[in-house]
């Protein structure tokens, strides 16, 4: 079942929503919040599946508060505002419900959400990497890859052989299909293997004999996933 949370200062859209998750079996409403605050506050102790978010809460503009986050976790964003759709899906939202919101709308986002959150926990559970390059589908086992680097629209996946494989796919799309148990992304052009971490010394990862550099915006998760 989904865990989720709600986000908004009105008090009967958090009661719509509230409803809505009771008459649904895929979901639970874990808690709601009428700030942003409390909310990170929470998320930072506990994880969850799903926020729910609307875009104006008071004085605090939700979509600023979701990019802001360290750990993002998936959202489907409320609003009244039909216009800020755009700016949803630009932050890869899984939905958008414009309110007031019906349950045959709210019930079509939860189907989409479960899909693609079942879609993402299978993956965490094979032990290789599905991905397409050199016109042909390579299945790269977790275990062989040492650290994967951005190059505009490409990547390069670095193994433990020394060889390399190249693929069209955006850090983000790849970061998307490895389990988080695994792998991080600790600079804009590097996600690293966990495992091959060897140690951690000035802001740098070091792999063996290979420095990666840890980016200004990502020091932060590397310090509370390794206490550096």
């Amino acid at each position: 079942m989904i865990k989720a949370i709600a986000i908004d200062d009105e008090p009967l859209a958090l009661i719509v929503i509230e409803n809505y998750c009771h008459r649904n079996d895929e979901i639970e409403l874990v808690k709601t919040f009428s700030n942003t605050k409390d909310a990170q506050k929470y998320m930072n102790q506990f994880p969850i599946d799903l926020l729910f978010l609307d875009i104006q809460i008071s004085r605090t503009n939700g979509m600023d508060f979701y990019k802001n986050l360290e750990v993002k976790p998936p959202v489907i964003f409320t609003t009244a505002y039909a216009e800020y759709a755009i700016d949803g899906f630009n932050v890869a939202a899984l939905d958008y419900l414009l309110k007031p919101i019906e349950y045959e709308r709210f019930e079509e986002a939860i189907h989409k959400a479960v899909l693609i959150l079942v879609d993402k926990k299978l993956a965490n559970n094979q032990d290789y990497l599905s991905i397409r390059a050199d016109y042909k589908l390579n299945n790269i086992m977790y275990d062989d890859i040492v650290y994967i680097e951005g190059l505009d629209d490409y990547v390069k996946i670095h193994l433990v052989d020394g060889s390399k494989i190249t693929a069209r796919i955006s850090m983000k799309s790849i970061l998307e299909k490895l389990p988080e148990a695994l792998f991080m992304r600790v600079h804009r052009s590097f996600i690293i293997s966990i495992k091959k971490i060897k140690s951690i010394q000035n802001k740098v990862l070091y792999l063996n004999d290979i420095e990666i550099p840890i980016g200004e915006t990502y020091k932060t998760n590397v310090s509370e996933k390794f206490k550096a």
